[in-house]
């Protein structure tokens, strides 16, 4: 049975290794990138390269583009719409939802999945890599095995914005990691122990026994009780604020706290101190937006 030809747009580090893992998969490829013999090693492994961009659309029913973001997809496609008639596009770049939609509003009928990937090129194709995807159902059904062959592949609904969602989700909560890093390093610079040896020896084990917990607290959130099963609002309200004077006394500024302790102080003025410190999740969803 004969592979599914596929394009690819874009040959950075993720745009190239998306290309070998295709091609070495036995996929007629065809490649196209804006800077002429980007990734040489890809022809001596079979791969075409278009001239242009329609060019290489032409080549393949599915068309992937591995760009910088998502709205450099947008701006590179839109044009080729016509072109795109009886094709499918892939685009696996970082992107808001928002993005996400309108780059299948943009192309009119075209089936479009757009996809996250948790991953670096060099683990992309192994179960290291998770990538997650939405959009199309009927793009999914044909080309889901397609996906898959980039990684741990999870499609999560026909919303054209449910992946990026994901994506951002999931790169907030690294940032809130980073963000706790930053602030417990440099509450202790005075000590010996340095970064590192705090690091090593105090913050990075604790952490990861922290992790074990997530399960449990999102149990919490999603009954939308808020029962304790580690620690109330009242208590963590009082230990971000001893935590915050501590790195004041220290010389370190708490701009990465304070929006929590503001969150833990209303919960409890508002008569929650007895539940979940979880809770705080209700109050960002139901908090004012601001810009």
């Amino acid at each position: 049975m004969s592979k599914t030809p596929v394009t690819v747009l874009g040959l950075g580090r993720m745009g190239a290794a998306v290309a070998e893992i295709l091609v070495r998969a036995g996929h007629p490829t065809t490649v196209w990138n804006r800077t002429p013999g980007r990734a040489a090693h890809l022809d001596a492994l079979g791969a075409r390269r278009a001239p242009d961009p329609r060019t290489a659309v032409a080549a393949g029913r599915l068309i992937i583009t591995v760009l910088a973001d998502t709205p450099a997809a947008t701006e590179l496609l839109t044009p080729l719409a016509d072109a795109l008639a009886g094709r499918t596009v892939l685009n696996v770049a970082t992107g808001r939802p928002d993005q996400a939609a309108e780059l299948t509003t943009r192309l009119g009928g075209i089936p479009v999945l757009d996809a996250g990937v948790f991953g670096v090129p060099q683990t992309l194709g192994t179960p290291d890599t998770l990538l997650v995807y939405s959009g199309s159902p009927a793009a999914n059904t044909e080309f889901g095995a397609v996906v898959a062959l980039l990684g741990e592949a999870r499609y999560v609904g026909s919303d054209p914005g449910s992946a990026a969602r994901h994506d951002m989700a999931v790169l907030a909560g690294m940032y809130g990691l980073f963000g706790g890093f930053f602030q417990a390093v440099a509450m202790t610079r005075g000590e010996r122990a340095g970064a590192v040896g705090f690091t090593e020896t105090y913050l990075a084990p604790w952490l990861r026994a922290l992790l074990d917990m997530l399960p449990t607290l999102a149990a919490e959130i999603d009954s939308g009780e808020y029962p304790v099963n580690y620690s109330d609002l009242a208590v963590n309200r009082s230990g971000l604020a001893d935590i915050r004077a501590t790195a004041r006394a220290e010389g370190v500024a708490t701009d990465l706290l304070d929006p929590l302790q503001r969150i833990f102080d209303a919960e409890v003025a508002a008569g929650h101190g007895a539940a979940s410190f979880t809770r705080a999740v209700a109050a960002l969803t139901a908090a004012p937006v601001t810009s």
